[in-house]
């Protein structure tokens, strides 16, 4: 099987793949509206610790298993462990939330791509400042927003499933690097282009302050967590793109430097976006603070105010709509892997078959906004796509819900426990040093993955159940 296994092209194409899985809508959606709640500043410095601390030990030893195994998350658990080993959970684990997240993640792809289409139209321009959110959640039965809108939330979400699908079905070489070489630069170009848009706005010194400044105003514990569980979720760990991208790598290949480097590209794109966002929303008196109806609700009032607005609109919906898709590519990728290399499949029967499955299952998502089990205000709207508070989940919210304080967290406290106490010393140690110029930090590593990761993530997963409560971040 090994010899016959797809392999990247080149380290560079892996790279960016990797780091088109890792950027995704949490990289431009939620890290600027959750520095927005927790007033930036230190929050920004605790999350960059966090990120080294927590979420680049584990993504070395996600793609360590991936590489070490040359499978996908379910047959790499199986190598490194025994036969009827608990720890094949782990792998399983990683396919089911791959599967969860991507039923449901395309939806809200599909808001990005719905506001690229009201960009082009030129809809944010024609519509009344006051009533630009109602774009979104109006609460009015006979002119409904997007999210109360379920046949416009199901012809997105199948046109991005659809889109994801022909991607992925082309190959690992063919379909997923050639695109991730497509999309990446566009990706990074786009920002660039809308960073130099943002620097010349009135708002972008006090952005800059804001982001970067000294703050602790508004920092609590719960911040600290907060910072703590977006630095492993937003590097795409804990449900198997990493192990399964890993599988296609060679045994020569750096692991360290490249997991150091994704893990650069994912944080330089996240604090970007802070700097394209905040100096619009400041420039146009919002509030950076509005949670997560930042982006789908403060900045289209913020575009529809400014010169060339829609221009700008459009670019940066597009930009959203490219991460949301390289994130996804990589979700469909580790179910597709598992059916070809523990069930045999070929590549094209196994990608129509997850996709179609995927598609299907993400269709409650899609209807969900319709129920209105919140209210159908635009706060109610935005807070359930936070998860603010706890009743009343539609199945939308229910699939976040077990995903993101769930899934995620046990999927990554378990990676990190088997590769630091379960997979052989000498294996590790020679799988970490291999080619690489960082080798003097293993020992380094195996203690970040043996302690702090476990404690970090225990107490992630443990807040985010209610087991543990602090004070919600101020605001």
């Amino acid at each position: 099987m090994s010899k016959e296994r797809a392999q990247w092209g080149s380290k560079f194409g892996f790279i960016l793949a990797a780091a088109g899985s890792a950027v995704g809508l949490g990289n431009i959606w939620k890290f600027p509206y959750i520095t927005g709640e927790n007033g930036g500043g230190w929050f920004v410095l605790i999350y960059l610790i966090c990120i080294a601390a927590v979420g680049l030990p584990i993504m070395i030893a996600e793609i360590f298993i991936g590489r070490t195994a040359r499978n996908s998350p379910v047959g790499a658990f199986r190598t490194l462990s025994t036969p009827g080993s608990p720890w094949l959970g782990v792998g399983w684990l990683g396919v089911v939330t791959a599967f969860v997240i991507l039923s449901y993640y395309s939806v809200v792809a599909g808001w990005s791509m719905h506001y690229v289409w009201l960009s082009l139209r030129g809809v944010l321009a024609q519509v009344p400042v006051d009533q630009v959110a109602g774009l979104f959640s109006s609460g009015d039965a006979a002119h409904p927003g997007l999210y109360e809108s379920p046949w416009t939330n199901l012809f997105w979400h199948l046109l991005f499933m659809a889109m994801t699908i022909g991607i992925v079905i082309g190959g690992v070489q063919h379909g997923v690097e050639r695109w991730s070489r497509i999309l990446m630069p566009a990706l990074f170009l786009i920002m660039l282009a809308l960073l130099v848009q943002a620097a010349l706005t009135p708002g972008f010194g006090q952005a800059l302050d804001f982001v970067f400044g000294p703050h602790t105003e508004k920092l609590t514990p719960a911040s600290v967590l907060e910072a703590l569980g977006h630095s492993f979720f937003t590097l795409s760990l804990g449900m198997g793109a990493m192990i399964t991208y890993g599988s296609y790598l060679t045994q020569e290949d750096d692991l360290v430097t490249t997991a150091i480097t994704v893990s650069v590209l994912d944080t330089l794109i996240a604090l970007m976006a802070c700097m394209v966002l905040f100096p619009v929303i400041f420039s146009y008196g919002m509030e950076p603070a509005a949670g997560p109806g930042l982006v789908f609700v403060s900045l289209p009032i913020a575009f529809a105010q400014m010169p060339a607005g829609m221009l700008w609109a459009t670019v940066f919906f597009v930009l959203l709509t490219f991460a949301a898709l390289t994130s996804a590519i990589s979700l469909l990728e580790v179910a597709v892997s598992y059916f070809i290399d523990e069930r045999g499949w070929a590549r094209r029967r196994a990608t129509w078959t997850c996709g179609i499955a995927i598609l299907l299952a993400g269709i409650p998502s899609a209807l969900s906004g319709g129920t209105r089990l919140f209210g159908a205000d635009v706060q109610a709207a935005t807070a359930r796509l936070g998860l603010r508070g706890g009743a009343g989940l539609n199945w939308f919210d229910t699939l976040d819900y077990l995903a993101s304080n769930w899934m995620l967290p046990l999927g990554g406290l378990g990676i990190a426990l088997f590769v630091a106490w379960r997979v052989g010393g000498r294996a590790r140690e020679e799988g970490f040093r291999a080619g690489t110029r960082y080798a003097r930090l293993y020992w380094g590593w195996v203690w970040l993955l043996r302690y702090l990761v476990p404690i970090g993530m225990s107490v992630v997963f443990l807040h985010a159940i209610g087991v543990i409560n602090f004070a919600a971040s101020g605001g």
